[in-house]
């Protein structure tokens, strides 16, 4: 009779993770209907992007070149990321002139700036950016980081966060510092390890006590799926994820969102992971809204996925075709979700599309669909 028991408690548990399985062919037919889906209208949700000059390399495309569509488009923001190994090359260099050129592409367009500071993780594959010299030896996998653990990279963290903080300060177009990036969690799939809690609020007060007026923003993923919210779970467990140490440390809480992404692929197909709008995937994101409101802190799409995710680093692009895990409509129908229900003010304060780069590549394919799915969302919102 235990063992009967069992069998259908199991079953109860797993449906949760089957319901959110999809096997799709991963190259899709293209269709139009992004320009048929409702467009939730802003309601002075602030809009904007990602610039990643890294990510417009690996696809094939000129920086400066992506640069300059980034602020033609009609967007109001423009995250920026300070770089460390980029910034700081070689010992005792400092060479801010890439960043300082985009500051002023950005502010001679009337934007405003998010300038993510790292130090350690930064928006952008692969996520780290600590300059060689800055750490003579790989960090084994598992540990947590911290001061005591590696003293010099937390103090060069903390000199290069001050650092970058104290020269661009005073551009009066910079509206948010954000500090490190999904601070708490693993470094992606590549690594296991993570920074400690103590670590990042060092930084974080570093960044105050220099420009104590600005606001400081932490990013976080948010799992849109069973099988990633029990991973992460697992593996930011004894100090809580990213999310967690925004709601404690910042001023606006960014959210990583990615409805739909590929778990493996096999013969032309993929299995996706995709719980959007199940009610059991509902409860956590209502619980961050109500703590977030309780703390008087403001929640802000720091990445609204608008490129596929699927198992390849750079995202396909295929001739023909277009990636399951993100169409053209998708663009719209992930800003219209995390927005909420039209008739209501927005959810979140700002929202931050990620795939800039990947709209281009497709653009330069013959394929101008999600670049255009973006201007009617602009015209229409």
């Amino acid at each position: 009779m235990r063992r009967s028991r069992q069998l259908p408690l199991a079953a109860a548990a797993a449906l949760p993770l089957v319901a959110e399985l999809r096997w799709r062919r991963t190259g899709q037919p293209p269709s139009d209907r992004w320009r048929r889906v409702p467009v939730r209208p802003r309601e002075g949700c602030l809009l904007g992007v990602s610039y990643r000059p890294l990510q417009a390399k690996a696809l094939g495309l000129v920086p400066e070149a992506v640069l300059r569509r980034a602020v033609e488009l009609p967007f109001e923001i423009v995250r920026l990321g300070a770089y460390w190994s980029r910034l700081e090359p070689r010992p005792g260099a400092f060479e801010p002139q890439e960043l300082d050129h985009a500051m002023d592409q950005v502010e001679a367009a009337g934007k405003q700036v998010v300038l993510a500071v790292g130090a350690v993780k930064t928006f952008g594959y692969p996520e780290f950016f600590v300059p060689p010299h800055r750490l003579t030896a790989p960090i084994p996998e598992g540990t947590l980081v911290t001061a005591r653990s590696h003293p010099e990279l937390a103090a060069a963290a903390q000199d290069f966060v001050g650092r970058v903080v104290d020269r661009y300060r005073k551009r009066s177009c910079i509206c948010a510092w954000q500090v490190e990036h999904e601070a708490l969690d693993p470094l992606g799939v590549e690594h296991s390890w993570r920074l400690a809690r103590e670590f990042v609020t060092a930084e974080v007060a570093a960044v105050r006590a220099l420009d104590p007026h600005r606001p400081i923003l932490m990013n976080g993923f948010v799992p849109t799926s069973t099988a990633v919210r029990l991973t992460q779970a697992w593996r930011t467990r004894g100090q809580g994820d990213s999310l967690a140490a925004a709601l404690g440390l910042a001023d606006l809480v960014g959210l990583d969102i990615y409805p739909r992404s590929a778990a493996l692929a096999a013969g032309g197909h993929s299995l996706y992971l995709d719980g959007e709008g199940l009610p059991w995937n509902r409860v956590p994101w209502s619980r961050l809204q109500r703590l977030a409101r309780t703390r008087g802190q403001r929640l802000v799409v720091s990445e609204g996925q608008a490129e596929p995710w699927e198992r390849q680093t750079v995202p396909p692009d295929p001739a023909g075709r277009v990636p399951y895990s993100c169409p053209p409509e998708r663009l719209i129908l992930n800003y219209n979700r995390a927005l909420g229900p039209p008739g209501g003010p927005p959810l979140v304060f700002a929202y931050l599309f990620w795939g800039l780069e990947y709209w281009l590549r497709r653009e330069a394919s013959g394929d101008p669909s999600y670049l255009a799915a973006l201007a009617r969302l602009m015209a229409e919102s």
